[in-house]
């Protein structure tokens, strides 16, 4: 078979990758465009920021005197801080597993025995209890009361009496110096 000549007189292997070029060029532009356009869409699917920041909560525990207890809000939930005394700290490890509704150590609940981080949230119907205030019904228990339905809990947030199924909620907490906490 005999050679044909292109057209336009020039090599067929020089058109065939000047067009292999466009083509590759061409779809490569074509792939940018389109991650262009789809990005800020997926972007759009990423949390606020302001969201992000409501994940986390730094907490300066300083200024909390033995005995004091503090509120913070995480998550739009209250979390109560307590600088448990040495007594209170005895208090809570010293139950026994079997009197306790939720059965748990108060050491499995600590991360430091003379700190309790706690969801403030009644584990009944979520109320929030009292006892943050020194002048607040504690209960029976010295802990927190939840006056909606009567449900007690002790200085560990266990429940000890009342409708709560389960004990106060230790969220997820960090100490990041001996002065700050980071829940969340």
């Amino acid at each position: 078979m005999a050679d044909v000549a292109h057209p336009a007189g020039g090599a067929h292997g020089a058109d065939t990758s000047r067009r292999d070029f466009l083509t590759l060029t061409a779809a490569a532009l074509g792939a940018v465009g389109a991650g262009s356009a789809v990005w800020p869409f997926i972007d759009s699917m990423n949390p606020a920021k302001d969201t992000l920041a409501l994940a986390t909560t730094e907490v300066d525990i300083a200024p909390i005197a033995l005995g004091q207890r503090l509120t913070v809000v995480w998550r739009g939930k209250p979390v109560f801080i307590d600088h448990r005394p040495p007594e209170a700290v005895k208090l809570a490890a010293d139950v026994k597993l079997s009197d306790l509704v939720d059965p748990q150590k108060d050491s499995d609940r600590v991360k430091k025995p003379e700190w309790l981080v706690i969801v403030g949230v009644c584990t009944h119907l979520g109320c929030i209890p009292l006892g943050q205030k020194s002048t607040d019904d504690r209960g029976l228990y010295g802990g927190w009361f939840c006056p909606c339905h009567g449900s007690m809990y002790d200085t560990s947030g266990r429940i000890r009496q009342g409708p709560a199924p389960q004990n106060l909620v230790v969220p997820p907490y960090d100490f990041t110096s001996d002065t700050q906490i980071k829940i969340g």
